[in-house]
């Protein structure tokens, strides 16, 4: 996956909020002005969109795009509009809301597959570092790699995590006839309402989470 510059993340994240911002004020405004605007992002990497109410950072709404559906410059502004007003989870937001939110965007790699025996799954993947996806005929659930470290998931508590997120047992990601993937992300988040970007490092606080563990 192409790495990101922080410059980069900040001008999509501006542009995750200009497109929330126009669209509660006209539905039907013109999406072509914010990604016209987006020059250099066409590449076609997955992209999720994380609503957050400030300072308490609880989620307010998230929905993306997986494997290149669209590319980044048009991802980022469907993504945006959808998690404020699509989450099947909450009420759209209001436009005096948005001032209370924090933005986030994620760049996802490309799946990976993981193994077929549950000890390959379990090996293959580090907290903090990897999202998950599981696919079962009509069945299918992804979990971002931030909600293992912000979970405190282990391995196999993050496996079953994601069957349960996509409607399945929790037992279900030891089935072969199962497919399992990971992916990787780059991570983008204002510290404040409309303030400055940050990039975020999750694998960095994955493995200093197992390092304590070690030492328990």
């Amino acid at each position: 996956m192409k790495i990101y510059t922080l410059q980069d993340g900040e001008e999509l994240v501006r542009a995750a909020r200009s497109s929330i911002e126009l669209h509660l004020k006209s539905p039907h405004f013109n999406k072509s002005i914010i990604k016209d605007a987006l020059k250099g992002f066409t590449d076609k990497y997955g992209v999720f969109v994380t609503l957050t109410h400030y300072p308490t950072d609880t989620l307010r709404g998230c929905i993306g795009f997986l494997n290149g559906a669209y590319p980044i410059s048009e991802a980022v502004v469907e993504a945006a509009i959808a998690a404020a007003t699509e989450d099947p989870r909450f009420v759209p937001v209001s436009h005096y809301e948005l001032d209370e939110l924090l933005i986030e965007v994620s760049i996802l790699s490309n799946e990976i597959p993981l193994g077929k025996t549950a000890l390959s799954r379990e090996r293959g993947i580090k907290i903090g570092r990897d999202g998950l996806i599981i696919r079962y005929g009509f069945y299918s659930g992804l979990l971002l790699p931030e909600v293992a470290v912000e979970e405190k998931f282990s391995k196999r508590e993050f496996l079953a995590a994601v069957c349960e997120k996509a409607g399945l047992p929790s037992t279900y990601w030891t089935q072969q006839n199962v497919k399992m993937y990971r992916f990787e992300t780059q991570i983008f988040k204002e510290e404040e309402p409309n303030g400055r970007v940050k990039e975020l490092d999750y694998s960095s606080m994955g493995s200093a989470k197992k390092s304590s563990k070690a030492h328990e």
